[in-house]
C-alpha cells in the first residue's frame, strides 16, 4: 500500500484545495450562463426543439401571472 513518506506543507494543500475549488466554480459559471441563454432563447450551442420552447415559455408565464395574484392589495382606510 503506497504511503507518503513526508507531510504535505500547508501551501500545497492550499493550492491543491483552491484549484479543486476554481474547477467547481468555472462548472456552475458555465451552466449558468448555458442556462440563461436558454431561457432567453439565444443559445447558440445547443439546438431545442419547438416543444421545449413553448414548455419554457408556458412556465414563465405562469410564474409571471402567479407573482401577479400574489402582490397584495393596498386599500385607503379612513381613519
Amino acid at each position: 500500500m503506497a504511503v507518503p513518506k513526508k507531510r504535505t506543507s500547508r501551501s500545497k494543500k492550499k493550492i491543491r484545495k483552491t484549484l479543486w475549488k476554481m474547477r467547481g466554480f468555472w462548472t456552475a459559471l458555465k451552466a449558468y450562463s448555458l442556462a440563461q441563454s436558454i431561457s432567453t432563447g439565444n443559445s447558440k450551442s445547443l439546438k431545442q426543439s419547438d416543444v421545449i420552447k413553448e414548455k419554457i415559455k408556458s412556465t414563465y408565464n405562469k410564474d409571471e401571472q402567479n407573482q401577479r395574484s400574489k402582490l397584495p392589495i393596498t386599500t385607503m382606510n379612513p381613519n
